[in-house]
């Protein structure tokens, strides 16, 4: 069950986008001084890094070509649905995705050949791409 009132409003980001992998005993990497999006995630088996691709840590494990949509937040921690409403149809047109989230919104990454598929499929559900 969802209290999701609206369709979501999203934008894609211009850079392309990687998803690094570092062992958990490495040195934490440090975000660039300006970054459009840039996440850091440590674990007790990895330290994971989505950046563009030009900022990838050196010697990490890395997964290339990834576009990044970013829903419009800021959302209210009360609001209920807004990933299931978006994953739902990128999962019913095949689209493989790796999700993360801030304070504020959602981030969602698709692969670069998968990018048109992604935007038909969330534009039939209802969401709206800003431009």
């Amino acid at each position: 069950m969802t209290n999701l009132e609206q369709n979501v409003i999203f934008r894609v980001l211009e850079e392309r986008y990687c998803v690094a992998k570092l062992p958990s005993d490495a040195p934490i990497p440090g975000p660039p001084d300006k970054a459009t999006f840039w996440s850091l995630t440590i674990a007790d088996e990895e330290i994971s890094v989505v950046c563009p691709e030009s900022e990838a840590p050196p010697g990490a494990e890395v997964e290339r070509n990834w576009r990044c949509l970013k829903v419009q937040g800021p959302l209210e921690f009360s609001l209920k649905g807004v990933l299931v409403s978006l994953l739902a149809p990128l999962a019913e047109a095949n689209v493989a995705v790796f999700a993360t989230s801030t304070y504020d919104t959602d981030y969602i990454l698709v692969k670069q050949y998968h990018l048109a598929s992604a935007l038909q499929a969330l534009e039939a559900a209802g969401h709206r791409l800003m431009a």
